[in-house]
């Protein structure tokens, strides 16, 4: 235990000293000519125009949420697919998974025993016979596909409801053009139905 903690203050106290060697050499090397265009703001290489307090269209938060809902859901994909995949290592039968057989059991391989206690599975309820690890990592590969594709559908409906209600269209003129054309008044007409000015 002591070895990992040693290792990792050793890591923090390089890294840290390597940062703070680098800030120190830039201040000392560096020119420093102060100018009034250095100073202004600017946001990836573009000028600001007007006040920096500019609300943002809500669509713009929604997009962004959806976005981390759909790059966090990918973590869960991880857990499934150790699952998936160590079930069907079981069921391959290239794997030999029972040792020997004798009156009172079989003996598990070290390989299977080694994917049982990947899974999580405790030594008194994992399968001796060839036939019951074989059907029983099949049953566990299929439970977890279809766990997966549910996940997945529900994720699906739930971009599919916010793609259906609009949220998802960036520009409002977008938003505008997917309205029923009998409603949307050409702009040709909409000047003529203008009140003109009197001066």
């Amino acid at each position: 235990m002591f070895p990992l903690v040693g290792y990792l203050l050793l890591f923090v106290v390089i890294g840290s000293g390597f940062i703070l060697i680098n800030l120190l050499v830039g201040k000392l090397v560096r020119p420093e000519r102060p100018h009034e265009e250095k100073a202004t703001i600017y946001e990836c290489g573009e000028p600001t125009i007007g006040s920096s307090f500019v609300q943002f269209d809500i669509r713009f938060y929604v997009v962004a949420l959806l976005f981390i809902i759909f790059d966090v859901e990918i973590a869960f994909f991880f857990p499934w697919a150790s699952v998936f995949g160590k079930a069907t290592q079981l069921t391959d039968p290239n794997l030999q998974v029972v040792a020997k057989a004798s009156a009172d059991g079989s003996t598990l391989t070290p390989a299977a025993a080694g994917l049982y206690t990947e899974l999580g599975v405790p030594e008194a309820a994992r399968p001796t016979t060839d036939e019951a690890i074989r059907s029983s990592s099949k049953q566990l590969a299929l439970v977890s596909l279809y766990d997966i594709l549910v996940f997945f559908a529900v994720l699906m409906v739930g971009f599919a409801y916010v793609w259906k209600r609009g949220d998802l269209d960036w520009v409002r003129a977008v938003a505008h053009s997917r309205q029923d054309p009998v409603e949307r008044i050409p702009p040709s007409t909409a000047l003529e139905h203008e009140p003109a000015l009197s001066a």
